[in-house]
C-alpha cells in the first residue's frame, strides 16, 4: 500500500532519454510515486522495463488528457519538444496539477502564460532550462564576474537531438550576465564591425533575448550538455564550465522541485530559487 505522503507523477516524454532517467529517480524515491507514464512513442511498454529497472506496472499511454483523469497525479513531469510542452502544462494546470518542467525552447510568452494560469489556478508550477545543480552554481558565480569582466561569450554543446538552439540554459546565463554588467554599470567591448550575428540559435548570435551576448551552439555525438562561459580581460581569461556527462546530474534537482513544487505561490522560473533560502524578509523571485 501506498504511504500516505507519496506523491502522485505523470511523467511527460517517459519514452526519451531524460523521461527514463525520470522514471528510474522517482521509482527508488521513497516519497514519490509514478502513477502515469504518457509518451507516443513506446505505447503499451512498461515504463519501468523501458528505464531499466524492472517492471512498475505503470504502462505509457498517447493521451495526456486520459492519464490525468485517471491517474490524478499531483505533479506532471515534462521532458518533451518545444511544440507539445505547452499543451502538457495547459492540461496539468486546468486540474490544479502542479508542472515540473525541463523541457526548453520556451518563449517569454509561453512562461507568462504559465505564470498567469498558475496564478489563477492558485497552483504552483516550476520551469528551469538545466536541473543540474552545477549549471545553477555557474551561472551564479558568472554573474558575480560580469559586473569586473565584461567582456562574455558563451559556448554551449549538446548531443545532436537537441531540439533547440542555443540552450535554454545559454539564454538564461546571458540574460542574467547581462543585468549584472547593467547593475554594475560596466560596458562590455563593441564586437567586430562585419560579424554575422542575425541567424536565431547561430554560432556567435545575438539578440534581445541573449542580452547581446554571443552564444556559441555546437551540436556533435558523444556530447550531453557542456557549458562554458569565457570572460576576457587585458591580459587574462576566466573561464566558467559546467559539463553533464550523464543525465543522472539533473536527477536531484528534478526530485528538490517536485517535492517543492505543490508550496510554490504561482509560477517560479530556475533551480536557484529552491536551491538558495532567502533572506531574512525577502521572498523567491515569483514570476
Amino acid at each position: 500500500m501506498a504511504a500516505e505522503t507519496e506523491t502522485r507523477i505523470v511523467v511527460c516524454g517517459a519514452a526519451g532519454r531524460m523521461g527514463r532517467e525520470v522514471v528510474r529517480a522517482v521509482s527508488e524515491a521513497g516519497d514519490m510515486r509514478l502513477v502515469a507514464a504518457v509518451d507516443p512513442q513506446q505505447t503499451g511498454a512498461d515504463a519501468g522495463t523501458l528505464a531499466g529497472i524492472g517492471p512498475l506496472d505503470v504502462l505509457l499511454e498517447a493521451d495526456l488528457e486520459q492519464a490525468l483523469e485517471r491517474a490524478q497525479p499531483e505533479v506532471l513531469i515534462d521532458f518533451t519538444a518545444p511544440n507539445s510542452v505547452m499543451e502538457n502544462v495547459r492540461a496539468a494546470l486546468k486540474r490544479s496539477i502542479s508542472p515540473v518542467v525541463g523541457t526548453t525552447g520556451l518563449t517569454p510568452a509561453h512562461i507568462a502564460e504559465i505564470g498567469r494560469v498558475a496564478r489563477i489556478q492558485s497552483t504552483g508550477a516550476f520551469v528551469a532550462p538545466n536541473f543540474a545543480i552545477g549549471a545553477v552554481l555557474i551561472m551564479q558565480f558568472a554573474t558575480q564576474a560580469a559586473r569586473f569582466l565584461p567582456d562574455v561569450e558563451i559556448v554551449e554543446m549538446h548531443h545532436p537531438n537537441k531540439k533547440d538552439s542555443p540552450s535554454g540554459t545559454a539564454l538564461l546565463a546571458a540574460q542574467r550576465i547581462a543585468q549584472a554588467r547593467k547593475e554594475a554599470q560596466v560596458i562590455p567591448e563593441p564586437p567586430p564591425a562585419n560579424l554575422i550575428e542575425t541567424a536565431a540559435g547561430a554560432r556567435g548570435a545575438r539578440s534581445l533575448h541573449t542580452g547581446d551576448i554571443p552564444i556559441h551552439s555546437v551540436r556533435l555525438p558523444g556530447l550531453v550538455a557542456h557549458h562554458e562561459i569565457l570572460f576576457g580581460g587585458p591580459g587574462q581569461l576566466l573561464t566558467l564550465r559546467h559539463d553533464s556527462t550523464d543525465r543522472r546530474s539533473f536527477m536531484p534537482g528534478v526530485l528538490l522541485a517536485v517535492r517543492k513544487v505543490r508550496s510554490l505561490d504561482g509560477l517560479v522560473v530556475g533551480l536557484e530559487n529552491l536551491l538558495y533560502m532567502p533572506s531574512p524578509g525577502v521572498p523567491p523571485v515569483f514570476i
